[in-house]
């Protein structure tokens, strides 16, 4: 049924009500619940004047702001609905991106921290060889140093040796 229509069928179902229903009245002839019939004609076609004007000025405008601010609603609420979903695909983007980013991140570190044992192997290896031939040197000069000693005192300790005897025994000896 259309808008317009709701309130002349209104007046048209309340007419119909008040035209069909008993007569009443209170006890004691006091309050009398139905009116003249005169007046209620009067008040029936007043009623039916006034519905076009107040429907045209009144009841139209309200619901056409009504429908208005219904389509404006219907309409944000779907804008906001497309920049949500844009923004939850933007986040899942930026998301995926600092993951890929922190994903070479530990690569990098990783590849550094192998380098960065790589080359402290080869100088812990280079110092020891390092350390090994100053030892074998050091071993090689002591071994001289050694052998020279006992060559020089063989020389010197053969006279001595024979000093010795020789004031021992008394006589020289060759």
């Amino acid at each position: 049924m259309h808008r317009d229509s709701r309130p002349g069928l209104l007046a048209a179902t309340l007419a119909v009500l008040l035209l069909t229903a008993g007569a009443a009245s209170a006890s004691e002839g006091g309050i009398v619940l139905w009116p003249d019939p005169v007046m209620l004609v009067v008040m029936i076609v007043l009623f039916s004047l006034l519905l076009v004007p107040v429907n045209a000025l009144l009841f139209r405008p309200l619901l056409r702001v009504l429908d208005l601010r219904l389509e404006r609603t219907t309409g944000t609420r779907e804008r906001a609905e497309k920049l949500a979903a844009s923004a939850d695909e933007i986040l899942a983007k930026y998301e995926k991106a600092v993951a890929d980013v922190r994903i070479e991140a530990e690569q990098a570190r990783r590849a550094e921290l192998a380098t960065a044992r790589g080359e402290t192997n080869a100088r812990t290896a280079a110092a020891r060889a390092e350390a090994e031939r100053e030892i074998e040197r050091a071993r090689n000069e002591v071994s001289a140093a050694l052998a020279d000693a006992r060559s020089r005192l063989r020389a010197e300790a053969e006279p001595l040796a024979r000093e010795a005897a020789s004031r021992v025994l008394g006589r020289v000896i060759s």
